[in-house]
């Protein structure tokens, strides 16, 4: 019973009516389950509980001396005015040679706008790009915050199932199957959060020959993972000549040079996508961040096969892959496919369904990774958070020593459901 009558009236009254007076836009739109684990992680360790955090999508590297150098810099030579909305010519130069440097694509500055991280510049494409009603498909699993941002736009996401035996990658086929006449762009990611999986060149060839029939689909390609690659090279689909107008590539610096606090991505797009960005942009945000800028200046410039710091972040980001998917493949009923990018590994769990332990059953990825939070004291994210209801994402940002213990401690909570 509320000791102040009146106040908890008054209070739960407002309650209501702030609730009444929310957009239906912001009713409809979902929590992003990454962040919800971590903040969940951070009370239990709060409250004096030995988590550990398998959940967090940011590199544990710090950001290279020589880039917090230029920021330091730009301080002292007062770059701490309003910027261009879409971001200093000399950046905007950088990203366009660092994309003939690195790619083999040549973009001029125009067509590059700087906004505040990838997820910013991919809900600049969307908005863009998409009317109510108009479809975008979004193979699964894909990173949370797509199928939101579609919505967002009034746009209806389509997901396209993939599964663990073909590494989590659509086919041309597919592809082809799911386009319509309401089809308005392909969203994905490669390499690929939440499954660390990779497009090669012959299946981007195979993807780019059916979506070149349909010179009004838009092709939105996240390659904020691209400096974390164990394979040799990296591909995109915008080096397909044919999709040249077709093609809204989007990358930043936050995980390639562990930079996630600086807030800074980009798009590299067709001309009028590039310019109606930035109109966009300039009524909501503005330009970002001025010593973000020159920070990314500094980062960009630097070839990443010369930069030991990136080199040896990539090393020990495939030295963790390999010891956990080691320590996976003892746990009976965790199946696992080789992530060849990103810093996650994402395993179908199945096998737990339908099982139990005292008075908790598991259902789904949601139960099973509440369950490793309150019994083993390690939290990942459900795999439901990105379309993949039978998987949960592991992310190896973290010491040897905790994943090791980590995968200790569910090993030992897992057996225990029968």
């Amino acid at each position: 019973m509320c000791e102040n009558y009146y106040f908890c009236y008054s209070f739960n009254i407002t309650n209501r009516t702030m609730n009444n007076a929310l957009s239906n836009r912001l009713k409809n739109m979902s929590e992003s389950e990454t962040l919800a684990m971590s903040q969940k992680s951070r009370e239990l360790k709060e409250k004096g509980q030995d988590i550990i955090n398998l959940s967090i999508g940011e590199p544990d590297f710090n950001t290279p001396a020589f880039i917090k150098e230029a920021a330091k810099q730009a301080i002292d030579d007062n770059h701490t005015h309003y910027p261009p909305v879409a971001g200093y010519p000399e950046l905007r130069r950088a990203i366009a040679e660092k994309l003939q440097r690195d790619n083999n694509l040549l973009f001029d500055p125009g067509q590059i706008v700087v906004s505040a991280g990838a997820k910013h510049s991919i809900t600049n494409a969307i908005l863009s790009i998409v009317d109510p009603g108009d479809e975008v498909l979004v193979p699964a699993p894909y990173w949370v915050s797509y199928k939101e941002i579609i919505k967002l736009a009034q746009g209806v996401p389509v997901v396209m199932e993939t599964s663990i035996e073909n590494d989590f990658k659509i086919t041309p086929g597919q592809l082809e199957k799911a386009i319509n006449a309401k089809t308005k762009a392909l969203l994905y990611s490669s390499p690929c959060n939440p499954s660390g999986s990779v497009y090669g060149k012959e299946e981007l060839k195979g993807l780019a020959a059916v979506l070149t029939n349909y010179k009004n689909l838009y092709v939105i390609s996240d390659e904020i993972y691209e400096l974390i690659n164990f394979v040799d090279k990296h591909y995109t689909i915008a080096a397909y000549e044919c999709l040249k107008d077709q093609v809204i590539l989007i990358n930043g610096v936050s995980k390639g040079f562990a930079m996630t606090g600086w807030r800074l991505g980009y798009m590299a797009a067709p001309p009028a996508i590039a310019k109606a960005c930035e109109k966009l942009q300039g009524q909501m945000t503005s330009g970002i961040t001025t010593l973000s800028q020159y920070a990314a200046i500094a980062a960009l410039r630097a070839d990443p096969s010369k930069t030991p710091e990136i080199i040896e972040m990539v090393s020990t980001f495939r030295e963790r892959r390999d010891m956990v998917l080691d320590l996976l493949q003892s746990i009976p009923g965790m199946k696992t496919n080789q992530p060849k990018g990103a810093f996650y590994i994402f395993p179908d769990i199945h096998a737990y369904f339908g099982t139990s332990f005292g008075n908790t059953s598991i259902r789904n990825s949601k139960d099973l990774c509440m369950y490793l939070l309150e019994e083993a004291g390690v939290a990942m994210v459900p795999g439901d958070a990105f379309g993949a209801p039978g998987c949960i994402r592991i992310s190896y940002a973290s010491s040897r020593e905790l994943l090791e213990e980590a995968v200790k401690r569910m090993d030992k909570a897992l057996k225990k459901l029968s």
